[in-house]
């Protein structure tokens, strides 16, 4: 997994999602924030609305403007790789994977969405970045197929996180025990608690970890605000695992 360079084996990712409100300056001030944080990669999602949601849904204008572009993916990989910090994305149609590989992004994010198959191009997706053979990181949320998933990207590097797809996610939904079997943790519960009890727990450090979590600023209006955390409480969060991580070593 070719992160930018870390002495530390555990990587954590941001989640920008419809938090960028569909404005590139939204966008570009988040990476900002992020790298000064210290995150080690910040993630888009590239989806079509209507492949997605009903128009009838109550957020669909806002939705609809968050609807990643080629032309703003562009924007935040050049702006990301300024700042020295992985940007990548979660991908549900088979197009955006052409245009990334355009971008020369490092590795994709499965969705739990996808990996489940719940959408019309969810297996056309994941074939199409399994040609890529670039590393891949799976959300197993709604119960993907892990076996046939590992057949689609023999090819590939996997790492499989834990999650639980409620927006937000109760810590006491969580299975701690279950989680230790996977590669990382993407996380949807409110504060760092949950993160905190993931990075506690590691025993080994042999191979990549990953933590994912929804960030947010002040300026965020998206659907996926409630649910996410605000950049100074992220930074904070970052600051004690790293730490933990640290005395791992």
């Amino acid at each position: 997994m070719k992160f930018s360079k870390n002495a530390l084996n555990f990587k954590i990712i941001a989640e920008v999602g419809s938090n960028w409100n569909g404005d590139i300056k939204t966008g570009k001030k988040i990476i900002k924030k992020l790298k000064d944080a210290n995150a080690d990669a910040v993630k888009f999602q590239m989806w079509r609305a209507s492949d997605l949601y009903d128009t009838n849904h109550p957020n669909w204008n806002q939705i609809r403007k968050s609807e990643l572009t080629p032309k703003h993916a562009l924007e935040f990989k050049k702006y990301s790789d300024k700042l020295k910090i992985d940007c990548f994305w979660s991908v549900f149609y088979p197009e955006a994977v052409d245009f990334l590989e355009n971008l020369h992004v490092k590795f994709y994010k499965i969705a739990s969405r996808t990996s489940a198959l719940m959408d019309q191009n969810s297996l056309e997706t994941m074939q199409a970045i399994a040609k890529t053979k670039k590393p891949v990181i799976i959300s197993m949320g709604l119960g993907g197929n892990k076996r046939k998933i590992q057949n689609i990207f023999k090819n590939n590097k996997k790492y499989f996180l834990y999650c639980v797809s409620k927006y937000p996610t109760k810590i006491n939904e969580i299975n701690f025990e279950l989680m230790k079997k996977h590669d990382g943790f993407s996380d949807h519960t409110e504060g760092y608690l949950a993160p905190l009890q993931y990075a506690i727990n590691l025993k080994s450090l042999n191979r990549v970890k990953f933590l994912e979590k929804h960030i947010s600023i002040s300026e965020s209006v998206g659907p996926d605000k409630p649910f996410s955390m605000d950049i100074e409480n992220f930074s904070e969060m970052i600051k004690h695992i790293k730490t933990i991580i640290s005395l791992k070593k």
